[in-house]
């Protein structure tokens, strides 16, 4: 027979309440008492109940994670880092996919997380300001990856400088015509928002410092998959005048877009360059260069205001700023290494 909370009662000298508030870190008990409760316990191999916990706390010890799509990299990445701080701090995580409208829809409206679970963080999708209320009215703290508003906590990236080292890397190797490949948002997509379209503003602020004009036909806004990169990359070989260079908003993109290079005979970075963006786990097999915005870091910050919101802190905002690894898709247009003296 497992050891009850009497027997720990009786060999502390205490009642069975002090030892389930004892137990429990309930404030008002002498640390004397909770130390001589704790010892009683462990000599006895009792343990607490987590569900009695729960109940007696009125917390479930569980933060709800949702995302968009569960197969993505990015938000296993996510969700994988955001696990294991609150795992570590006691909590499970229940995940939540989202990835119609009408999922999202009824998720919001259906007030589901109300007694499952104490806080959610929400990555790359942009709450209206209902939903965030609809959220609080449950009782949830809120930490978002990805976006902003005001009473939740936040965790952004400065895709709008990322977009523009992207870009100022291609310029300062001699690159004049530079596409820039797009995540759009499909009729029903969860996907796109704020994070793509940051990095276009980036990308053609470094256009407009290099006093390059703006080009539609050098833009191209896609589904953020490997096969609309290579797509899209079609496209762009196509035109009248093709670019020498492209900076994609996603490494899925970039890949896919090198796929199609590599299948019309161009040599990367030999007559094309590429830039990606992610530092996906595949990103240094394959040599892309791309833009790093740590994205497991973005999971820790976020479970980690979510964990200070449940200790009562207020709202915060991190920011990441993402940094250029070059590798091995990136070099001077061929124009320019042919002028080059030989010695």
């Amino acid at each position: 027979m497992p050891p009850t909370v009497e027997q720990v009662a009786a060999r502390a000298q205490v009642s069975v309440s002090t030892v389930s508030r004892a137990l429990r870190d309930v404030p008002g008990i002498s640390d004397s008492t909770r130390k001589r409760v704790r010892e009683a316990a462990e000599e006895l191999g009792y343990a607490i109940s987590p569900s009695a916990s729960r109940l007696a706390t009125g917390r479930t010890r569980t933060v709800a994670v949702v995302v968009p799509l569960l197969s993505k990299w990015f938000f296993a990445e996510v969700i994988a880092a955001a696990g294991r701080v609150l795992s570590q701090a006691g909590y499970d995580v229940l995940l939540v996919e989202l990835s119609t409208p009408e999922l999202r829809e009824r998720f919001f409206a259906g007030g589901r997380l109300r007694g499952r679970s104490d806080a959610v963080l929400v990555a790359a999708l942009q709450l209206t300001p209902g939903e965030l209320t609809a959220l609080q009215g449950q009782g949830q703290a809120v930490a978002l990856v990805g976006s902003e508003r005001e009473g939740a906590s936040s965790v952004r990236v400065e895709d709008r400088a990322g977009g523009r080292a992207a870009t100022r890397h291609l310029l300062n190797l001699g690159h004049e015509r530079i596409a820039f490949l797009g995540i759009g948002e499909a009729e029903g997509s969860p996907l796109g928002g704020v994070p793509p379209a940051e990095r276009l503003r980036g990308y053609r602020d470094a256009l407009a410092e290099a006093g390059l004009p703006e080009e539609p036909a050098l833009e191209a806004a896609v589904e953020n998959t490997v096969e609309s990169g290579a797509v899209a990359m079609s496209g762009f070989l196509s035109a009248a005048e093709p670019p020498t260079a492209v900076v994609a908003a996603s490494d899925e993109l970039a890949f896919g877009a090198i796929a199609t290079l590599r299948a019309a005979g161009l040599s990367v970075p030999g007559d094309f360059s590429v830039v990606g963006y992610d530092n996906h786990e595949l990103a240094g097999a394959v040599g892309l260069t791309t833009m790093d915005h740590c994205v497991a870091e973005q999971g820790r910050l976020a479970a980690e205001a979510i964990l200070a919101a449940l200790g009562g802190a207020p709202a915060s905002a991190g920011r990441i700023e993402p940094r250029l690894v070059v590798r091995g898709t990136t070099a001077p247009p061929r124009r320019l290494r042919r002028a080059a003296p030989t010695n």
